[in-house]
Order: C-alpha cells, then sequence, then structure tokens
C-alpha cells in the first residue's frame, strides 16, 4: 500500500472571551473534498516536518507560524493509501489566514470542536485537543 507522508497544523489562538480555539479548514479539492481537517501538506524530499509545515501554510494560508510541541502522529489506513500525518501544536507569527485551497475555516472552541464532519484520520486528533481547549 503506497504511504502518504504528511504533516498538520492545530493553530491555536484566543476568542473573544479569552477561551482557547484552534483553526480548521474544509477541503475544496480532491476525493475528500468538503470534509474538515488540520490545514498542513505533503512533506518535500529534504524538509523537516517543521519546515513543512511552514512552508505549507505560507502556500494555502499565506500566513507564518511557529511550530512548536508534536501532539502525536497519526497512522491512518484510508482505502487507496496510508496516511501517516505529524500533527504539532502551531501558533500564528503574521498573516491574516487566507483561504487559498480551502473552500471554508473555522475558529472552534471545546464546545464546537465536533460541529463539523472531520475527516477520518483527523478524527483520532479531537480527544488530544478538546483536553487542551479544557
Amino acid at each position: 500500500m503506497k504511504i502518504i507522508k504528511v504533516v498538520a497544523a492545530v493553530i491555536t489562538s484566543t476568542g473573544k472571551s479569552g477561551e482557547p480555539i484552534i483553526f480548521a479548514t474544509q477541503r475544496g479539492y480532491g476525493e475528500f473534498k468538503g470534509g474538515w481537517e488540520f490545514p498542513g501538506g505533503k512533506i518535500e524530499k529534504g524538509e523537516t516536518p517543521q519546515e513543512a509545515l511552514k512552508r505549507e501554510i505560507m502556500e494555502e494560508l499565506d500566513t507564518e507560524i511557529t511550530v512548536g510541541e508534536l501532539i502525536k502522529t497519526i497512522e491512518y489506513d484510508y482505502p487507496a493509501f496510508h496516511l501517516s500525518m505529524d500533527c504539532f501544536w502551531c501558533e500564528i507569527i503574521k498573516g491574516d489566514l487566507v483561504l487559498k485551497e480551502h473552500e471554508a475555516a473555522k475558529w472552534l472552541d471545546k464546545e464546537t470542536l465536533n460541529s463539523v464532519e472531520w475527516l477520518p484520520a483527523d478524527v483520532e486528533l479531537i480527544g488530544k485537543i478538546y483536553e487542551k481547549l479544557s
């Protein structure tokens, strides 16, 4: 089975009431169009996961981020490929999260975390994120 190695950014911020929030994006293309995910993408040859994540977020969202601690590496079997996804806590340094490839985006808090239809691999992160938001 083909293995695809990717990185994902769990971008955190603070909401209007001071509550912790995270940024989620809705895929605008491909087989999983319409599903919700954490932004990121493939690691290119010679890149570290952190370098790949910074590049992908700049390309997809026109935003500069800091990449923090690894949350989890998710290993997930989709029907056509195996996904290995390194997921990191991230924060915005500069930029306005401009959607270049995604259909939509939302800031979610712990009450709204499950209000979107997460892609299957991303679902595996929700428990850890809920803990962080609590």
